[in-house]
């Protein structure tokens, strides 16, 4: 019987260029996620695999990586980084024609979009995020954590994701205090109660797959295409409905005010690969002039 105590250790050599702290930034909501650390040219990472929790240290050496995973899920863990690392990516697809894309591409040549194959994993914060502050999904997913996860294995105080089966058995109103007002707690029971099936999705094609995510009540465009990105790394999965990014990507693509009409328009020269020209403007650091009020924080938890 393997020793789920002592950690597996192994280096892997992947046959692509890839830089781990862009392929991986999508993982962290926030600086205090619990489930994932960086420490220089580590990574830490704790997930739920269908072996069981699983915790995995990646550092980047010259041009391997060195491993060391924990857990019963552990060898599922490391079996999978190839892919978390973006092994069935092609940012070679995305052929940008504005000169800021261009550059952009270049300067970020080792971002890739991995996938977890973690669905309900990728949704349970998309769900968190739906229509409040960054502060306020930041703080409430980590509260989900905390009372809900599990005690990651391995030598550092790390969380796995709940179990969705014990997401699923809870009442509503044990959410409210977390931050969730009864809408988006009930979209998480719904989504821990088909996990079965919405895990299915990760071995779909990716229209198919963003449509059984949306079987889901309470997840709409925004929250599957989240959700894709990270689970099946969709490169082309646009967040409609987004606050910001439509003004973001119309300022920087076409210096024009935006909308999600016109953000469309822009990237539709890039069907295929419009979230990789999402991604590529975010990572710029422009930001357009402010010129509405920034949507104020509530408390769910007062209420």
């Amino acid at each position: 019987m393997t020793d789920i105590g002592r950690p597996l250790e192994t280096r892997i050599r992947l046959g692509f260029p890839v830089d781990p702290r862009l392929a991986l930034a999508h993982l962290r909501h926030g600086s205090g996620d619990p489930t994932i650390r960086s420490e220089g040219p580590t990574t830490w990472r704790a997930t739920r695999t269908p072996l069981g929790a699983a915790t995995i240290r990646l550092r980047a050496e010259s041009d391997t990586f060195h491993v060391l995973a924990w857990g019963p899920g552990r060898e599922w863990a490391v079996d999978a980084l190839p892919r978390l690392l973006g092994e069935r990516d092609d940012p070679d697809a995305f052929r940008p024609v504005h000169p800021l894309l261009r550059a952009l591409h270049r300067r970020f040549a080792g971002l890739r979009f991995g996938r977890t194959d973690a669905v309900v994993e990728a949704l349970l914060p998309a769900v968190v995020e739906q229509k409040v502050t960054g502060f306020e999904a930041r703080a409430s997913y980590r509260a989900l954590l905390r009372a809900f996860g599990e005690t990651a294995p391995g030598p550092v105080a790390m969380i796995v994701p709940p179990d969705p089966a014990r997401l699923a058995g809870m009442p509503y109103h044990a959410f409210h205090p977390l931050g969730l007002e009864a809408r988006r707690a009930l979209t998480v029971m719904r989504v821990a109660a088909t996990a079965a099936r919405l895990e299915e999705a990760s071995r779909l094609a990716p229209a198919e797959a963003l449509g059984r995510l949306r079987e889901v009540r309470g997840v709409g465009p925004w929250t599957a295409a989240e959700a894709a990105r990270t689970a099946f790394g969709d490169p082309d999965a646009v967040s409609l409905g987004d606050y910001h990014v439509p003004s973001l990507v119309c300022w920087a693509l076409g210096r024009i005010p935006g909308d999600e009409t016109r953000m469309l328009e822009l990237l539709e020269p890039y069907r295929g690969q419009r979230a990789r020209a999402v991604r590529l403007v975010e990572l710029s650091g422009l930001r357009p002039p402010r010129r509405g009020p920034r949507l104020p924080p509530r408390s769910i938890a007062r209420m």
